[in-house]
């Protein structure tokens, strides 16, 4: 079995006990942002899976955009980072 050579951890382990991989977040390739995959990015981010830049890079976002998620999970958690609900969300 071979295993591709990548910088940081393979797995890391979630504060409710489960074990993410990096091949729980979703391809490079993505366009339909839906909040699941936002949350995987944001946790995998957090856990430290991949870096912030890593995850920039690989998935076309600006630092803006990611923050944004960061925050709205944070705050509200991850119905908040469903489209039909930003408004209700939203700070003004």
């Amino acid at each position: 079995m071979f295993l591709k050579k990548v910088d940081g951890p393979r797995a890391v382990t979630l504060t409710d006990g489960t074990v993410m991989t990096r091949a729980d977040l979703p391809p490079g390739s993505t366009r339909r942002w839906v909040a699941s995959r936002k949350a995987a990015v944001v946790r995998g981010v957090l856990y430290g899976l991949i870096t912030q830049s890593e995850a920039l890079c690989r998935y076309g976002l600006s630092e803006e955009e990611f923050q944004g998620w960061v925050t709205a999970v944070a705050e509200h958690g991850i119905d908040a980072l469903k489209a039909t609900t930003v408004k209700k969300y939203r700070q003004l």
